[in-house]
């Protein structure tokens, strides 16, 4: 499964005009869709494998805000439940969610901690980099991740992508048919978030 987040757009700052600039800070809250998508992707010592998440089932919110000074401040967590994964392949799978401990940590957690870029009023879409806070399997590890976000009809899509290492988290990468097929360390996480605004 390598995280300041972003540059809001007219389409969410309108949200914030209407304070004015005297308040030190204005938010915004937005619900994470179940339309969101998650990708692991990895490969063995014998091919590639890619772990699916079949549904996301938690109703997430994260929250934007924007200070006087113009800066956006990200805060809030997405939960995803580690039985949820799927690869297609029964061993693969439950492999897996035994690597991550499911019984004990059936869920992972992705804390955003702070943005990068400065604000930019009218763009439809726009790269930042921004920190996170990932914990699997009761250890934590924080990664800058490069950002991607575009203004949709109805809300903004959020998309990203991040290698990391079972070993970040102190994990050995999961086997199949004993030590025959083993996954590498590195993993690379392909997350797709649709985000609405909360009325």
């Amino acid at each position: 499964m390598k995280t300041s987040l972003i540059l809001l757009l007219a389409f969410v700052l309108s949200s914030f005009s209407k304070f004015g600039s005297a308040s030190p800070s204005r938010s915004s809250k937005w619900i994470i869709s179940e339309s969101s998508k998650l990708t692991v992707n990895g490969k063995t010592n014998v091919n590639s494998f890619s772990y699916g998440l079949r549904q996301y089932t938690k109703a997430d919110t994260l929250v934007i805000s924007q200070s006087e000074k113009d800066e956006l401040i990200l805060s809030g967590e997405i939960r995803v439940e580690v039985k949820n994964f799927d690869c297609s392949n029964q061993i693969m799978t439950r492999e897996l969610r035994k690597t991550l401990k499911e019984n004990q940590y059936p869920t992972f957690r992705v804390r955003f901690i702070s943005l990068k870029s400065p604000l930019v009023m009218k763009q439809k879409e726009v790269m930042s980099t921004g920190v996170v806070e990932i914990s699997i399997a009761g250890a934590t590890k924080r990664f800058e991740i490069n950002y991607r976000l575009r203004r949709e009809k109805n809300g903004m899509l959020f998309t990203g992508y991040q290698l990391l290492n079972f070993s970040d988290f102190k994990l050995d990468p999961p086997r199949k048919m004993g030590r025959l097929i083993k996954a590498k360390d590195e993993l690379g996480i392909v997350f797709l978030l649709r985000m609405e605004a909360v009325s």
